[in-house]
């Protein structure tokens, strides 16, 4: 049970809720925003409002989209054949980043994680093996992290996409093991993509 009582107590419990936020930093934040000027607050209340309205997924590669389908699948200079598979939307942005890849994307919005109830069925693997078929693709390109999870995602892509005529390769180990996409450098991640590997026999 929290020290304070009513609004207080449950504006530190949603803030608490937040990923990264530990208790304290839930109290720091909340006591931020009883000193900020009313319309400070307002705006930021406003602006989570309109996120929820207004941006949801996209319906073929489950990016952020404030439309049925996100910008890069609208996109027709991009090439339609090769998809980079990573497991957020905030993966595509550091990918964007590096400038070095021109295909589409498919996000799986996680990874396989058993020691947290999560396996392959909840993640969007089904709707991407639709795809491969659907859209012609050539080469599906497994960007996950170079964690335990992103590991076990990549093998386990590396199992049900072994089909003929499919190319699956995977970033080469330039990142540090670990780590998280959307924190590498641009050079780093960019060296990554142009190193990826074959994985799976493909023939």
């Amino acid at each position: 049970m929290g020290v304070y009582t009513g609004p207080v107590q449950n504006l530190i419990d949603e803030l608490g809720r937040l990923p990264g936020v530990g208790p304290k930093s839930a109290q720091r934040i909340a006591f931020y925003l009883l000193k900020v000027d009313e319309v400070d607050a307002s705006r930021l209340a406003d602006a989570i409002t309109e996120v929820k309205a207004k941006v949801g997924f996209c319906d073929r590669c489950f990016n952020i989209s404030q439309g049925d389908n996100c910008e890069i699948c609208l996109d027709d200079r991009r090439d339609p054949s090769v998809i980079c598979v990573v497991e957020e939307p905030r993966d595509v942005v550091a990918v964007e980043r590096t400038q070095e890849f021109s295909g589409r994307y498919h996000v799986l919005q996680g990874a396989i994680d058993h020691l947290q109830g999560v396996g392959p069925d909840q993640l969007r693997i089904k709707e991407l093996i639709a795809r491969i078929g659907a859209e012609n693709i050539t080469e599906v390109i497994i960007c996950t992290n170079p964690n335990i999870e992103g590991e076990a995602t990549a093998l386990y892509l590396s199992r049900v996409l072994d089909a003929p005529g499919l190319t699956v390769t995977r970033i080469a180990s330039g990142l540090p093991v670990g780590g998280d996409l959307e924190y590498a450098d641009e050079l780093t991640l960019g060296r990554a993509l142009e190193g990826r590997r074959r994985i799976g026999s493909g023939e």
